[in-house]
């Protein structure tokens, strides 16, 4: 992926190029709706003159054009939110908590409707996009908290009739860029704990997705959040360099591939702004010789092939310990043929589409690469059954893979799973930490013992154990390290709230006017 481009994850030069020319055909489909973008409150038209088209990744059909904000289109909606700021930041802890508390009712009441909208543009099965608000629900519950988790501390008699306290401020504007891939998890990621901060936040939308963005707005204004504490701009590249450049945006998230999530951090630092851009991923599940291979099995089927693979947190290798490879890869394979492939609306469809055709071509390309360079070809997705119509591809299992392969050292983004085979834990622990992604990673043993050592040495910053997609609950923090993580703070949680506030200590004093004296010492603490 080329730096600079709006797009996140899983996304390359053929598929913008791809992009374009899909454009060519929205403009001669004119009745397609158009996606506007959400100031102030309310649906506001593009003026760019821009658009893009959005799919149906389960048909292949345009279903809308979404709107292409101009740098001048970020500017308004970004005056808007800054004047919304200023009464919000002053707004009590009580009535910030009632808008949480109330949009988190709403949130949960419209999780079909949500979740059918997530469907029909991204492409992932019912269930799976139910799931994915359920995990931002989450989020916004932890934030309702916001009484709590601002308190700040307390020293009386620091000195001599001095009281010393630190206080929590929101910081004004923030931004959040978000990927396609979970377009109501990340925002919600971000979005809730900002405004519980006493922000007002401008969301960025995948241009893939859309749709999501404006249901999300339009329930912020039900549950009674002023206009213009949470704003979409939807947009490509100009609206993410107008954002990372404007002086009133004073902090910027963002979630997708390791090389925007570099442009992001180095442009948005190199404008005095604080960034925490969350990268892309090659995730690993170490396999044991004592593991369950069905409990194994299973567990990295279901974390493989899930949402076509298009998650950060997908396991992409498997690592097989001594013995235990051949029955794994016997146990991974029987059960992909099981899988039913098709429209994420139908309720017996196990895995969608990808997100475009160019982006199911390219992890096409990388199947053929990975026979080419040696791995064996266990299962291919490429000649498997799948729907004529739409972005389909099928599972795929490749066994024999070296760590020099494309397929080990990219990050691939779909339903393609990678089996590496070593001979001691000491080797699988070793290629985990030679990895330059450490977002997530699993392993699967009886071993107590093992386990302990592994969630100690190894150098990734989400680890789980018998859990293949270890996702922190809401009160903990997402993030990984090394070419995953840039900036110094994980997404939502504890280290959310930090983000999105700055800290004020203040040192107070109330002599009696008759004992005051001019002395031109060093403050002095005793």
């Amino acid at each position: 992926m080329t730096q600079g481009t709006s797009e996140t994850e899983g996304t390359s030069e053929t598929e913008r190029t791809s992009e374009t020319q899909r454009t060519s055909q929205t403009e001669r489909t004119p009745q397609a709706p158009r996606i506007p973008h959400w100031i102030d409150g309310r649906h506001t038209p593009g003026t760019s003159g821009r658009t893009a088209p959005v799919y149906n990744p389960a048909t292949g059909v345009v279903s809308a054009q979404v709107e292409l904000a101009s740098a001048d289109e970020v500017n308004d909606a970004v005056v808007k939110a800054v004047a919304a700021s200023k009464d919000w930041r002053h707004a009590s802890l009580s009535v910030r908590s009632a808008v949480l508390f109330a949009f988190r009712e709403l949130l949960h009441e419209r999780t079909d409707e949500l979740a059918a909208i997530i469907t029909a543009e991204h492409g992932k099965v019912l269930s799976d996009a139910a799931g994915e608000v359920a995990r931002g629900l989450e989020n916004v519950e932890f934030a309702t908290g916001l009484a709590n988790l601002l308190k700040g501390g307390f020293s009386e008699q620091a000195a001599s009739g001095v009281d010393v306290y630190s206080i929590r401020q929101p910081l004004g504007v923030v931004a959040g860029i978000t990927p396609f891939n979970f377009p109501v998890m990340v925002p919600l990621w971000m979005c809730a704990t900002a405004i519980a901060c006493g922000n007002a936040f401008i969301l960025k939308p995948s241009e893939k997705d859309p749709s999501a963005s404006l249901y999300l707005a339009q329930m912020w204004k039900d549950a009674g959040l002023p206009d213009g504490v949470f704003t979409v701009v939807q947009g490509d590249k100009n609206a993410v360099d107008a954002l990372l450049t404007h002086p009133d945006v004073a902090a910027v998230s963002f979630v997708g591939s390791t090389p925007i999530a570099r442009y992001i951090y180095q442009t948005g630092t190199a404008h005095g702004k604080r960034v925490q851009a969350l990268g892309g991923a090659k995730n690993h599940a170490l396999v044991l010789p004592d593991a369950d291979v069905e409990m194994a099995a299973d567990a990295v089927v279901s974390a493989a092939y899930g949402a076509a693979g298009e998650r950060c947190m997908a396991l992409s290798v498997a690592v097989a310990v001594g013995d235990v490879a051949d029955p794994l890869v016997d146990a991974i394979a029987a059960r992909l043929p099981k899988l039913t492939i098709g429209d994420g609306t139908h309720p017996d469809t196990d895995m969608g589409p990808l997100i475009t055709a160019a982006h199911r071509d390219r992890v096409a390309g990388y199947i053929g690469a990975g026979a080419q360079q040696g791995a064996t070809l266990v299962v291919d997705g490429r000649t498997e059954d799948v729907p004529s119509e739409g972005f389909f591809l099928g599972t795929t299992l490749l066994d024999h893979v070296t760590p020099e392969m494309t397929v080990y050292t990219d990050e691939i983004f779909g339903p393609v799973l990678c089996v590496v085979r070593v001979e001691t834990y000491e080797q699988g622990l070793a290629l985990i930490n030679d990895n330059p992604y450490a977002n997530g990673t699993a392993i699967f043993t009886r071993d107590g013992g093992a386990a302990r050592a592994f969630q100690l040495d190894v150098e990734v910053g989400m680890v789980g154990i018998n859990v293949p997609i270890p996702v922190p609950v809401a009160y903990y923090s997402f993030g990984g390290w090394k070419a995953s993580l840039f900036g110094d703070a994980h997404m939502y949680g504890a280290e959310g709230m930090s983000f999105y506030t700055r800290g004020k200590v203040v040192t107070a004093r109330w002599p009696d006017p008759a004992t005051s004296t001019v002395d031109l010492g060093f403050p002095r603490t005793r």
